[in-house]
């Protein structure tokens, strides 16, 4: 399954740098379907990176790559996302 989810990422990776992004894979939970990804560059700050994340990049993978569920993303720190109220 991870080859697989890298050769889409691969596919897709040009259209993400066009726009000063980029994607790295962190890690496929083959158990779960779930993919973890951390988005770099550009995406970092980009208010629409969470569109792309969902309506973009899970969706090509879940329709490309069977037992795919669901697309994560870690922030620079290696964390998943989280809220913090000051």
């Amino acid at each position: 399954m991870r080859a697989e989810v890298e050769q889409i990422i691969e596919i897709i990776r040009p259209a993400i740098q066009a726009d000063q992004g980029d994607i790295e894979l962190i890690e496929v939970d083959e158990a779960t379907g779930v993919v973890t990804v951390e988005l770099q560059g550009a995406c970092v700050t980009c208010p629409a990176s969470t569109q792309t994340l969902k309506a973009g990049i899970e969706r090509i993978l879940k329709d490309r790559v069977e037992g795919i569920t669901e697309v994560v993303e870690v922030n620079a720190l290696g964390m998943s996302e989280m809220f913090v109220t000051l």
